[in-house]
Protein backbone atom coordinates (compact mmCIF):
# COMPACT_ATOMS: atom_id res chain seq x y z
CA UNK A 1 0.00 0.00 0.00
CA UNK A 2 1.58 3.43 -0.96
CA UNK A 3 2.02 5.77 -3.68
CA UNK A 4 4.82 6.02 -6.09
CA UNK A 5 4.69 9.64 -6.36
CA UNK A 6 4.02 12.46 -4.41
CA UNK A 7 0.86 14.70 -5.07
CA UNK A 8 0.97 17.49 -7.10
CA UNK A 9 -0.83 20.12 -9.52
CA UNK A 10 -2.63 23.14 -10.03
CA UNK A 11 -4.92 22.32 -6.79
CA UNK A 12 -1.89 21.49 -4.32
CA UNK A 13 -2.34 22.01 -0.64
CA UNK A 14 -1.22 25.82 -1.00
CA UNK A 15 -4.39 26.25 -2.97
CA UNK A 16 -6.70 25.30 -0.63
CA UNK A 17 -8.63 27.68 0.90
CA UNK A 18 -11.68 26.43 1.57
CA UNK A 19 -11.74 27.17 5.32
CA UNK A 20 -10.80 30.74 4.61
CA UNK A 21 -13.39 31.28 1.61
CA UNK A 22 -15.77 28.40 1.33
CA UNK A 23 -19.29 29.76 0.21
CA UNK A 24 -21.32 30.09 3.42
CA UNK A 25 -24.77 30.60 1.40
CA UNK A 26 -23.86 26.92 -0.40
CA UNK A 27 -26.15 24.24 1.28
CA UNK A 28 -25.92 21.48 -0.85
CA UNK A 29 -26.30 18.25 1.28
CA UNK A 30 -23.13 17.32 3.24
CA UNK A 31 -23.26 13.43 2.13
CA UNK A 32 -23.84 14.99 -1.69
CA UNK A 33 -20.75 16.96 -1.24
CA UNK A 34 -18.78 14.05 0.05
CA UNK A 35 -20.34 12.10 -3.52
CA UNK A 36 -19.04 14.50 -5.55
CA UNK A 37 -15.00 14.40 -3.59
CA UNK A 38 -15.33 10.78 -3.49
CA UNK A 39 -16.25 10.64 -7.63
CA UNK A 40 -13.22 12.37 -8.36
CA UNK A 41 -10.43 9.87 -8.20
CA UNK A 42 -7.96 12.73 -9.18
CA UNK A 43 -6.84 13.53 -5.25
CA UNK A 44 -6.09 17.19 -6.52
CA UNK A 45 -8.85 17.03 -9.03
CA UNK A 46 -10.94 20.51 -9.31
CA UNK A 47 -14.21 18.94 -8.53
CA UNK A 48 -12.98 17.05 -5.44
CA UNK A 49 -11.56 20.37 -3.96
CA UNK A 50 -14.35 22.18 -4.63
CA UNK A 51 -16.60 19.92 -2.25
CA UNK A 52 -14.15 19.99 0.48
CA UNK A 53 -13.50 23.69 0.22
CA UNK A 54 -17.53 24.03 0.50
CA UNK A 55 -17.79 21.60 3.48
CA UNK A 56 -14.90 23.20 4.92
CA UNK A 57 -16.07 26.85 4.91
CA UNK A 58 -19.09 25.76 6.58
CA UNK A 59 -17.15 24.73 10.05
CA UNK A 60 -20.53 22.95 11.29
CA UNK A 61 -20.45 20.03 13.80
CA UNK A 62 -22.09 17.61 11.04
CA UNK A 63 -19.26 18.42 8.56
CA UNK A 64 -17.02 17.42 11.52
CA UNK A 65 -19.15 14.21 12.33
CA UNK A 66 -18.94 13.10 9.28
CA UNK A 67 -15.07 13.92 8.22
CA UNK A 68 -14.24 12.01 11.72
CA UNK A 69 -15.95 9.10 10.42
CA UNK A 70 -14.09 9.06 7.24
CA UNK A 71 -11.43 9.01 8.89
CA UNK A 72 -12.06 5.42 10.40
CA UNK A 73 -13.55 3.92 6.93
CA UNK A 74 -11.86 0.66 5.81
CA UNK A 75 -11.36 2.72 2.34
CA UNK A 76 -8.12 4.76 2.30
CA UNK A 77 -9.72 7.25 -0.42
CA UNK A 78 -12.21 8.06 2.68
CA UNK A 79 -9.82 8.46 5.15
CA UNK A 80 -7.66 10.93 2.50
CA UNK A 81 -11.15 13.00 2.22
CA UNK A 82 -11.62 13.05 5.94
CA UNK A 83 -7.90 14.01 6.86
CA UNK A 84 -8.51 16.36 4.14
CA UNK A 85 -11.64 18.21 5.53
CA UNK A 86 -9.87 18.06 9.22
CA UNK A 87 -6.82 20.27 8.11
CA UNK A 88 -9.00 23.47 6.98
CA UNK A 89 -12.43 22.77 8.82
CA UNK A 90 -13.62 25.95 9.75
CA UNK A 91 -12.41 29.76 9.56
CA UNK A 92 -10.55 29.74 13.23
CA UNK A 93 -10.19 25.62 13.24
CA UNK A 94 -13.11 26.03 16.11
CA UNK A 95 -12.05 21.55 16.21
CA UNK A 96 -8.63 21.87 16.36
CA UNK A 97 -8.47 20.06 19.94
CA UNK A 98 -11.28 17.44 18.19
CA UNK A 99 -9.55 16.84 14.93
CA UNK A 100 -5.43 16.51 16.52
CA UNK A 101 -6.54 13.12 18.45
CA UNK A 102 -7.97 11.34 15.11
CA UNK A 103 -5.22 12.41 13.36
CA UNK A 104 -2.75 11.47 15.33
CA UNK A 105 -4.63 7.95 15.74
CA UNK A 106 -4.36 7.40 11.76
CA UNK A 107 -0.57 8.57 11.92
CA UNK A 108 0.17 6.04 14.17
CA UNK A 109 -1.83 3.20 12.95
CA UNK A 110 -2.05 3.87 9.03
CA UNK A 111 -0.31 1.93 6.19
CA UNK A 112 -1.45 3.78 3.04
CA UNK A 113 1.55 6.34 2.49
CA UNK A 114 -1.27 8.91 0.68
CA UNK A 115 -3.58 9.23 3.69
CA UNK A 116 -0.14 10.00 5.87
CA UNK A 117 0.24 12.32 3.51
CA UNK A 118 -2.83 13.96 3.64
CA UNK A 119 -2.49 13.69 7.86
CA UNK A 120 1.06 15.70 7.93
CA UNK A 121 -0.54 18.41 5.51
CA UNK A 122 -3.49 18.21 7.37
CA UNK A 123 -1.09 18.85 10.61
CA UNK A 124 0.33 21.55 9.10
CA UNK A 125 -2.23 23.67 8.37
CA UNK A 126 -4.08 23.07 11.90
CA UNK A 127 -0.02 24.59 13.14
CA UNK A 128 -0.41 22.84 16.54
CA UNK A 129 2.99 21.68 18.44
CA UNK A 130 0.74 18.86 19.94
CA UNK A 131 1.18 17.08 16.22
CA UNK A 132 4.57 17.31 17.00
CA UNK A 133 5.52 14.01 18.17
CA UNK A 134 3.30 12.20 15.50
CA UNK A 135 5.45 14.42 12.82
CA UNK A 136 8.61 13.39 14.22
CA UNK A 137 8.03 9.64 13.83
CA UNK A 138 6.55 10.19 10.25
CA UNK A 139 9.82 12.17 9.40
CA UNK A 140 11.58 8.75 9.14
CA UNK A 141 9.08 6.88 7.45
CA UNK A 142 10.37 4.96 3.92
CA UNK A 143 8.13 5.84 1.84
CA UNK A 144 9.21 9.34 0.33
CA UNK A 145 5.84 11.09 -0.31
CA UNK A 146 5.43 10.70 3.59
CA UNK A 147 8.38 12.39 4.25
CA UNK A 148 7.27 15.44 1.65
CA UNK A 149 4.68 15.68 3.71
CA UNK A 150 6.68 15.90 7.27
CA UNK A 151 9.01 18.59 5.44
CA UNK A 152 6.17 20.51 5.13
CA UNK A 153 4.69 19.91 8.57
CA UNK A 154 7.87 20.35 10.67
CA UNK A 155 7.94 23.99 10.46
CA UNK A 156 4.40 24.67 11.06
CA UNK A 157 4.42 22.61 14.46
CA UNK A 158 8.28 23.03 15.59
CA UNK A 159 6.89 26.39 17.89
CA UNK A 160 8.69 29.26 18.69
CA UNK A 161 10.99 28.92 19.63
CA UNK A 162 11.70 25.39 17.29
CA UNK A 163 11.55 22.04 19.16
CA UNK A 164 15.08 20.56 19.22
CA UNK A 165 14.00 17.37 18.81
CA UNK A 166 11.38 18.69 15.25
CA UNK A 167 14.33 21.14 14.27
CA UNK A 168 16.73 18.19 14.01
CA UNK A 169 14.36 15.67 12.23
CA UNK A 170 13.76 18.81 9.74
CA UNK A 171 17.78 19.06 9.33
CA UNK A 172 18.73 14.94 8.42
CA UNK A 173 14.91 15.75 6.02
CA UNK A 174 17.68 18.16 4.58
CA UNK A 175 19.88 15.68 3.56
CA UNK A 176 17.08 13.31 2.40
CA UNK A 177 18.18 10.96 -0.69
CA UNK A 178 14.97 12.45 -2.45
CA UNK A 179 15.34 15.67 -3.69
CA UNK A 180 11.86 16.83 -3.48
CA UNK A 181 12.07 15.85 0.22
CA UNK A 182 15.31 17.85 1.01
CA UNK A 183 14.86 20.95 -1.18
CA UNK A 184 11.32 21.30 0.66
CA UNK A 185 12.94 20.64 4.19
CA UNK A 186 15.58 23.20 3.43
CA UNK A 187 13.26 25.80 2.22
CA UNK A 188 11.39 25.17 5.64
CA UNK A 189 15.30 25.47 7.67
CA UNK A 190 15.58 28.52 5.62
CA UNK A 191 12.10 30.46 6.40
CA UNK A 192 12.73 29.16 9.95
CA UNK A 193 15.82 31.55 10.19
CA UNK A 194 17.69 28.13 9.95
CA UNK A 195 20.49 27.10 7.41
CA UNK A 196 20.92 23.86 6.03
CA UNK A 197 23.69 21.61 6.75
CA UNK A 198 26.67 21.85 4.62
CA UNK A 199 26.05 19.36 1.59
CA UNK A 200 22.37 19.56 2.19
CA UNK A 201 19.61 20.65 -0.91
CA UNK A 202 20.32 23.57 -3.13
CA UNK A 203 17.08 24.91 -1.61
CA UNK A 204 19.21 26.55 0.90
CA UNK A 205 20.87 28.70 -2.11
CA UNK A 206 17.75 30.02 -3.68
CA UNK A 207 15.71 30.62 -0.72
CA UNK A 208 16.75 34.72 -0.66
CA UNK A 209 14.97 35.18 -4.13
CA UNK A 210 11.75 33.92 -2.43
CA UNK A 211 11.23 36.85 -0.47
CA UNK A 212 10.37 35.32 2.79
CA UNK A 213 7.29 33.78 1.43
CA UNK A 214 5.81 31.34 3.31
CA UNK A 215 4.67 28.06 0.89
CA UNK A 216 2.68 25.18 0.37
CA UNK A 217 3.86 22.27 -1.78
Amino acid sequence: MGVSERPSGPAGPGDRRGGQDGDDHDRTPVDELIAIALADTDPDGPARWQAISTLQGRGDLETFTVARRLCGSSRPAERVLGADILGELGRDRPFSDRSLPVLRYLAADELDARVLYSVLIAFGHLRDRRALPSVIDLAAHENPTVRYGAAYALPHVMGDPPDPAGLAALRRLATDPDEDVADWAALGLSLSGHTPERGGSAAGGEVEDLGGQVLDP
